[in-house]
């Protein structure tokens, strides 16, 4: 009887053991093809960490060639709603996407050196890096007719990708926003506009 129960207690020590190292094993089979595994993704970009984030178009010759002649001038001078803005990363790039409602307004990117002010209040916008790209929309804006925000997500973002380590909102008023992109060198640039393929996009790559 004493044998058995010396049995019996090793039995529950190696159910104990194998359950304490089943762990591991299952981490092992994450998915490889994730761009940006969550543990990698800093807390202060958590809410734009989704696959959304470096959505279309893939990396494809069809994207184009990156340039370093600034600014990028692009879209048209209409009114647009902006409702979502993401970060992301690829092979090669960084990537920036707003989202908008009801189509792409006018957007110019172009080469920046501090300081930097803010639109409406004159006040000091710290951006962090070593170089600087701004980014305004004539006619692109969170503000709704109504006088509502349409979007409501992080007007802030330290991503630290190998390019891109900052993102951050230097206005919005009257329907005209800015915004600058901190980056750790002098990159060379890439702006698609996506109209037929889901919601009208607004996407910015910085090269690595």
């Amino acid at each position: 009887m004493r044998q058995l129960s010396r049995l019996s207690a090793l039995g529950l020590i190696s159910v104990f053991l194998t359950g304490c190292f089943a762990g591991p094993a299952a981490t092992a089979t994450s998915n490889p093809a994730v761009t940006l595994p969550p543990a990698s993704v800093p807390e202060s970009v958590a809410p734009s960490a989704d696959p959304a984030a470096t959505d279309g178009p893939l990396p494809s010759d069809a994207l184009g060639e990156f340039t370093c002649d600034l600014p990028i001038v692009e879209g048209t001078p209409e009114r647009a709603v902006y409702v979502d803005v993401r970060v992301g990363t690829h092979a090669g790039y960084d990537r920036v996407v707003f989202e908008f409602s009801n189509g792409l307004p006018e957007m110019s990117l172009e080469r920046a050196t501090p300081p930097f002010m803010h639109d409406t209040s004159g006040m000091p916008v710290e951006v962090e890096g070593t170089s600087f790209l701004r980014l305004t929309m004539p006619g692109g804006t969170k503000e709704t007719e109504e006088h509502t925000s349409a979007y409501d997500g992080p007007i802030d973002f330290h991503p630290e990708f190998p390019m891109l380590v900052h993102l951050i909102e230097g206005g919005d008023f009257e329907a005209h926003s800015t915004w600058y992109l901190g980056l750790t060198g002098d990159a060379c640039a890439r702006v698609t506009l996506l109209t037929d393929d889901g919601p009208p996009r607004l996407v910015i790559d910085v090269e690595h």
